[in-house]
């Protein structure tokens, strides 16, 4: 079996490792000339990491990318809501990893190079279109699915096919839109996110990661490099964001990695959130470069798969980033599907299965990110005590918070039992 891949991050890399390890041959085809660090940081939960660690990427991650020891939420005043250790220190058999996102899919790209060869990664190649969706449940002759790629540097055509073929090609993907060419416009919050990284000291123990503010004033921040942690520094991402005026049918700015601007639009809104652990301006401050990006999301589909061809990823499911879950169900997406084809000797039944497993999880996922997630307790606090508050306890119980983050765990998959069953598969391969 063959399967071709259209993308080479995050998720389309770690497909392609994971199909080598079932012994599955991947090729992978990227619309950029160069694959480069791109973005800022990400962070890998439990249920991420155990799969990572079975592909034998642990070392990779423990030497880039900060084992998170807490999360905690504040209100606009800096007055806590909700603490709760992470990864190992949570009891979880795998960490919770905070990296930088364009060294980790460079991790994930020289594994792969050194796995299935260079030979196997085309860059330059972008998909123009999916000429034929090969063999379905219904027609199972066998035949494969066929695809045209654009070459960039000549621009000329040219036609390849697989048994599978994969489209883990992002948000703006090619091969979504050959499914639904039209009414699958991208869903804007009407909340602008900027971000940037900021070398600094540490903020409380150097390993946690932390949301304050609500729905339409947030900032979030984690550090980054486990260098520079050791080092007794951080490399601290943040991410701000506020809510700007319109309506959800606004049509949202452009997503560009490489769209900066200047802290003016934003940082006036958190101009005084100074407290005695951590100085936001001064974060803001001391960033290279601030990036802009329009916080947005795509309804659910009805489905990933026809014939042969199937979705993965922000292809699949693009969520707002809230729960720190994009990056890790597109992970989980990985092993599902190479799952499916190991078991499954008709291509086309391997990609029902694996749409009727993850298209229903990764639905809820992106419904409930609409509703705020696990930051829900950040909303609650701000609703019910919009002034601050002396006890948390009498504003929102411990009981009430404790349900939202569990109750998130579970329907993201990284509520600790099943991390646990995870890591044992992952393992096992």
């Amino acid at each position: 079996m063959k399967v071709a891949i259209i993308g080479a991050g995050i998720g389309g890399l770690t497909l392609a490792l994971a199909l080598h390890r079932a012994g599955i041959a991947a090729e992978v085809y990227e619309a950029s000339e160069e694959i480069r660090p791109l973005g800022v940081g990400i962070n890998l939960l439990p249920h991420a990491a155990a799969e990572l660690t079975g592909l034998g990427l642990g070392d990779a991650l423990d030497q880039i990318g900060v084992q998170t020891a807490a999360l905690n939420y504040y209100n606009r005043y800096g007055q806590q809501i909700w603490h709760e250790p992470r990864g190992l220190a949570a009891g979880y058999p795998v960490p919770q990893y905070s990296v930088h996102r364009g060294e980790f899919q460079m991790a994930l790209y020289q594994a792969a190079v050194q796995r299935l060869g260079a030979g196997r990664i085309h860059t330059g190649l972008a998909l123009e279109s999916v000429t034929r969706a090969g063999s379905t449940l219904m027609d199972p002759t066998g035949e494969p699915a066929v695809f045209t790629l654009r070459r960039r540097s000549d621009d000329t055509l040219v036609e390849a096919s697989a048994d599978v073929l994969v489209g883990a090609d992002g948000i703006h993907s090619a091969v979504r839109r050959s499914f639904y060419p039209t009414g699958d416009a991208p869903r804007f919050s009407r909340r602008l996110l900027w971000r940037g990284v900021t070398d600094a000291a540490p903020y409380l123990d150097g390993r946690t990661m932390f949301m304050a503010g609500h729905q339409d004033q947030k900032f979030v921040c984690y550090p980054i490099s486990e260098q520079l942690r050791r080092e007794g520094r951080s490399r601290i991402n943040w991410i701000a964001e506020l809510r700007v005026p319109g309506t959800e049918d606004d049509t949202p700015p452009k997503s560009d990695w490489n769209k900066r601007v200047d802290k003016s639009v934003f940082a006036d809104s958190f101009a005084d959130w100074r407290w005695d652990w951590i100085d936001i301006p001064a974060v803001i401050d001391g960033a290279e470069a601030i990036y802009e990006f329009p916080m947005v999301d795509k309804d659910p589909l009805p489905g990933w798969t026809r014939g042969r061809v199937t979705l993965l990823g922000d292809a699949a499911h693009p969520m707002y980033p809230i729960g720190s879950n994009g990056s890790a169900q597109a992970i989980m997406d990985a092993r599902a599907l190479t799952d499916a084809l190991v078991q499954f000797e008709d291509p086309s039944m391997a990609l029902r299965e694996y749409e009727a497993d993850r298209l229903p999880r990764t639905s809820g996922i992106v419904l409930r990110n609409r509703m705020n997630g696990p930051e829900q307790v950040m909303q609650l606090a701000h609703q019910r005590a919009p002034q601050g508050f002396d006890d948390i306890e009498k504003v929102v119980p411990h009981a009430e918070l404790a349900a939202i983050a569990l109750r998130y765990k579970q329907l993201a998959g990284f509520d600790p039992a099943a991390v646990a069953r995870a890591a044992a598969g992952a393992v096992r391969g």
